[in-house]
């Protein structure tokens, strides 16, 4: 797989500092059931890379000392953490709202029949990728019989009252198909909801995610020397006043071994969050610091932060 770091290190994106930490967001680990063309993170069913008990029992006195609000949990496919249902339950217990980032499919993966029933019970909010409602477009991304599985995935998510009521919250993820930016969020909901409408599916919101020109989808953009034009498309589009909402402001990211980032776009990029002394802070190091203020690392792959109407994992910034 081809780098893109060293062609996004020299920028001009503005400085950013940083407010109060609200949402801890933390990848369990790379193993994944799937292998997406678009995935940042290059997870796979090969990736061994898992995060330990003893780092998720940090991560659950992080929560608590500093009383953060929202744990948001990623991978690869965060439920092939041994541990994952540990975290879930010792988080709610401490009044954190949990965020489980799914595939879909793995909710029918031998060993997950009652991911489901789990999920429900502890009231997670569940973020569910579904890059497109077209069978093509799907499976050109993340591979042939996804789609059917996806789809069984939201009947058993919606069987149990997800999608329809305040306190099991389901929303969808897209990503575009190529190196082009997104649609609009709220004209592109309308559509989703119609097509999975009609298939007796039911979700609350759809999230819109810009492609990050970093992992295997930049890997992909450099074989197909359009790495530099997808980079110029997301600098013109640059909107200064998404600056002011973006994720990583408010929240850090951790990677499966502890260690502490800006956002998750910069622990694939191995560029770690600024702390004195310290090259590589850990989830553990902080415990006593407060971060309100400090500087952000950033790098070109930010554009796709705030191009357009802007890109969060929660979706677009602001509709334009």
């Amino acid at each position: 797989m081809r780098p893109t770091k060293p062609l996004l290190e020299q920028t001009d994106f503005p400085a950013l500092r940083r407010q109060s930490v609200q949402t801890l967001q933390v990848n369990l680990g790379y193993r994944c059931n799937q292998s997406c063309l678009h995935c940042h993170v290059n997870a796979g069913p090969r990736r061994k890379e898992e995060m330990s008990i003893q780092t998720i029992d940090l991560v659950l006195e992080y929560l608590h000392t500093h009383s953060i609000r929202n744990l948001d949990l990623t991978g690869g496919a965060p439920e092939l953490n041994p541990h994952f249902r540990y975290l879930v339950t010792q988080a709610r217990k401490l009044g954190v709202h949990v965020i489980d980032r799914c595939n879909l499919t793995i909710l029918n993966e031998p060993g997950q029949e009652n991911l489901v029933d789990f999920l429900a019970r502890h009231q997670v909010e569940v973020v569910a990728s579904l890059p497109c409602y077209l069978q093509e477009n799907l499976e050109a991304q993340r591979g042939k019989g996804v789609y059917a599985s996806s789809m069984t995935g939201l009947k058993k998510l919606n069987a149990k009252g997800y999608g329809s009521t305040e306190e099991l919250v389901l929303n969808l993820v897209y990503n575009p198909v190529g190196a082009t930016l997104p649609p609009s969020q709220e004209q592109l909901q309308t559509d989703y909801k119609k097509r999975l409408g009609a298939q007796g599916i039911s979700f609350n919101q759809l999230f819109i995610i810009t492609n990050m020109p970093i992992k295997r989808f930049g890997s992909t953009l450099l074989s197909q020397g359009s790495f530099h034009d997808y980079m110029q498309l997301l600098k013109n589009a640059h909107q200064p006043h998404n600056l002011d909402e973006v994720m990583c402001r408010s929240l850090i990211s951790i990677d499966w071994q502890g260690r502490v980032y800006d956002c998750d776009f910069n622990q694939m990029l191995d560029l770690p969050l600024s702390l004195p002394n310290q090259a590589q802070p850990r989830l553990r190091d902080l415990m006593d610091k407060e971060l309100r203020g400090n500087s952000i690392a950033v790098a070109d792959h930010c554009y796709g932060c705030t191009a357009g109407q802007g890109s969060s994992c929660g979706g677009a910034l602001n509709e334009t």
